[in-house]
């Protein structure tokens, strides 16, 4: 059975969660974006599936479409938004020692997280 979970952004459904690595389906609704945030015990990959995602990374505005991807290195500063009136669909394959969501270190969040 996988696993999905409601977001303020979106949602992300698990569609594989084992000891070395977790893989997630994201989806960001139009207008949305989630926290800029970084991890101290994962790295991640991002497949665009669906639309044109915007990322920053380390400050960069970087854009990727469907069949594009992006790696997130363990510990680099990161943000998913949706810049478009579709919803954004990615694919993240997470890579490490930990697949928690109590590591997800927020720097800035529109919803007023702090986890």
């Amino acid at each position: 059975m996988r696993k999905t979970e409601e977001r303020p952004w979106g949602k992300y459904e698990v569609l594989y969660d084992w000891t070395d690595c977790k893989v997630k389906k994201i989806t960001v609704n139009p207008g949305q974006r989630l926290s800029y945030q970084y991890h101290e015990k994962r790295a991640e990959v991002w497949t665009v599936t669906k639309g044109m995602l915007t990322i920053i990374l380390e400050d960069d505005k970087l854009f990727r479409g469907a069949g594009q991807s992006i790696r997130i290195s363990l510990g680099s500063r990161h943000r998913a938004w949706n810049e478009t009136d579709e919803p954004v669909e990615f694919i993240e394959v997470q890579t490490g020692t930990y697949f928690g969501e109590d590591d997800i270190i927020r720097i800035e969040d529109d919803y007023n997280r702090t986890i």
